[in-house]
């Protein structure tokens, strides 16, 4: 991995087996990635790199507007989502043990004991999230390892900060982001199919870039959705 200054700004370069260069900038931190294809002079990736400079800042901008949004208190008026849908956060105080609950359409509810620090109720939220994740993963990953035609060895669900899931090839075990429970379904099934056909074709080359487009023609609206989508 290479790593470029190109006026106010660093990237990091990855050659790859693809035909045209991407360019990614990845949440929570911005992080700038540029896949290029192999052979790509360095010099033409900070020429593309140049060119892109206007999006790149109002897309930094956007990143670090919605990293101020996320941080949380855990008070009843707060806003959170569940698959793509907002909801309004309203906690009730009660002498048991934590729980989430859907309330309708409108609220999220967490009872929790009248002197739960912001730790317990984080903790509480993030584990109903991961269960929630876990029912809504489960029938996709059945559904598309019939579709690829491949099996994961193990799948779960973890806490990551710049991937939305990772697929190890070798071993077939698939992790996905606990993030993905906040995001539309359809930005969901997208990670699913991605990783998923890694277990099939390693790298992002054509070959992958065409079964993808084969498999969910508008993959690439989701992914723009799945990293522009505010929580």
């Amino acid at each position: 991995m290479t790593v470029v200054n190109v006026s106010d700004i660093s990237a990091e370069i990855e050659w790859k087996e693809i035909k045209h260069i991407h360019l990614t900038i990845y949440p929570p931190n911005a992080r700038i990635h540029v896949s290029a294809p192999i052979g790509m002079p360095e010099d033409a990736v900070r020429l593309f790199l140049i060119t892109k400079l206007p999006w790149i800042k109002q897309r930094i901008t956007q990143i670090c507007e919605q990293a101020r949004q996320t941080g949380r208190e855990y008070v009843s008026g707060e806003n959170h989502y569940f698959k793509g849908n907002r909801y309004r956060l309203k906690v009730i105080y009660h002498d048991a043990p934590p729980k989430v609950e859907l309330q309708g359409s409108e609220y999220l509810v967490l009872y929790v004991r009248s002197n739960s620090p912001i730790e317990k109720r984080a903790e509480a939220m993030r584990e109903w999230y991961r269960k929630q994740l876990k029912e809504i993963l489960f029938p996709l990953i059945v559904k598309w390892e019939r579709v690829i035609g491949v099996q994961a060895t193990k799948w779960e669900v973890k806490q990551m900060r710049t991937l939305w899931g990772s697929c190890n090839h070798r071993t077939g075990n698939i992790i996905f982001n606990l993030e993905l429970a906040k995001k539309p379904l359809s930005c969901i099934e997208y990670i699913v199919v991605h990783e998923l056909l890694h277990l099939k074709i390693r790298l992002h080359n054509e070959a992958f870039t065409s079964e993808i487009g084969a498999l969910l023609p508008n993959w690439k609206h989701l992914k723009d959705q799945l990293n522009e989508f505010i929580v």
